[in-house]
């Protein structure tokens, strides 16, 4: 049975330390965010990608988030265009991954048995990832503080084994601990004389300015530019062989495309189409990584499951070759048909 963290709670820097300490005993390694700009945690290469195939992976951290058009120059209480996600993946998902998480709910001082906590039924979708899986939102006395999910689709891709994803939006969380109505009076940390640095004094002149910066000054010509040189460089670097270094590219077009959002420089329809564009490009990254580690057989995936996968990968690329011959074939008799 797991007690309140060693760590202060009561503490933005606290908690993130008491959530890295409870899921390192459980198994996971606690990774470092992502250094490209993302919506929300599931973009990293430690769900998106680590989702895909076989092979067995947990993993947590935390991850600045960016979302342009959620701006407000500082001026609202509980919304920001920059804030933080902490982020839990395990596949295969644990039979009790419910039970580790309402773990960590104690770690971090909330009593269960005192506590309203409930699961709503909230599945989740990523339209430009190609992703969606059945899943929660976590209220917490009426508050929404976590989404539960058991991914189904990445990339286009089937999830087989099903990976388990929390995330947790730390700033609820630590408002509602340390009970204060605005995030900027969230205590981060005490400085060695003692007193209170604020979420404020961190980030509140970082709002103001990115929200200015976001809705007014980009440069809409240069974003433009940008996502298509993205896409571009995405489908070449596909065409090479690098997963890798493709789904970077599908992070930097995705988050040229919120900036364009943000600048109202689309059009509705042109948003659907601009989100089709990511989508396509994530799904041919999914395929060419899923590929990449076909090649390596699998290393990280048990023995049983490496092989029932990779025989079926070989079984369906045998398939679709005798299609495409079966093809060929026919179109070749017509045209030997048409030349007589």
């Amino acid at each position: 049975m797991s007690e309140q963290s060693r760590h202060n709670v009561k503490t933005f820097q606290g908690l993130i330390a008491a959530l890295q300490e409870f899921w390192s005993e459980q198994g996971c390694i606690i990774s470092q965010p992502i250094d490209l700009e993302v919506g929300a945690g599931t973009f990293h290469t430690s769900t998106f990608l680590r989702a895909i195939g076989p092979e067995s992976w947990n993993a947590a951290y935390v991850q600045p988030c960016r979302r342009p058009t959620d701006g407000r120059y500082g001026e609202n209480p509980n919304r920001l265009q920059h804030y933080y996600q902490f982020q839990v993946v395990m596949k295969p998902s644990p039979l009790d991954i419910q039970e580790k998480y309402l773990e960590s709910l104690k770690v971090m001082g909330i009593d269960t048995l005192v506590h309203d906590v409930r699961f709503v039924e909230d599945n989740w979708e990523s339209p430009t990832l190609g992703a969606w899986g059945l899943g929660w939102e976590v209220w917490l006395n009426g508050m929404e503080v976590t989404q539960f999910t058991y991914f189904q689709q990445v990339g286009g891709l089937e999830c087989y084994p099903v990976t388990g994803e929390i995330t947790y939006g730390l700033e609820r969380i630590a408002m509602y601990l340390q009970n204060v109505d605005s995030i900027y009076d969230l205590v981060w940390t005490y400085g060695p004389d003692g007193k209170a640095v604020t979420y404020g004094d961190v980030f509140h002149q970082n709002e103001v300015e990115m929200s200015t910066y976001n809705f007014e000054h980009a440069d809409v010509d240069f974003l433009f530019q940008a996502f298509d040189q993205h896409e571009k460089d995405c489908a070449r670097l596909i065409e090479a062989g690098l997963a890798l270094p493709a789904y970077e590219k599908v992070l930097k077009a995705s988050h040229a495309f919120n900036m364009l959002d943000a600048r109202h420089a689309i059009s509705v329809t042109e948003r659907q189409g601009y989100i089709l564009r990511v989508r396509t490009l994530a799904r041919s990254v999914a395929e060419a990584y899923f590929q990449s580690r076909r090649v390596l057989e699998f290393p990280l995936a048990p023995e049983d499951l490496r092989k029932e996968v990779l025989a079926l990968a070989a079984a369906s690329e045998k398939e679709a070759a005798d299609k495409a011959a079966k093809k060929a074939a026919k179109e070749a008799a017509k045209n030997a048909k048409a030349g007589e």
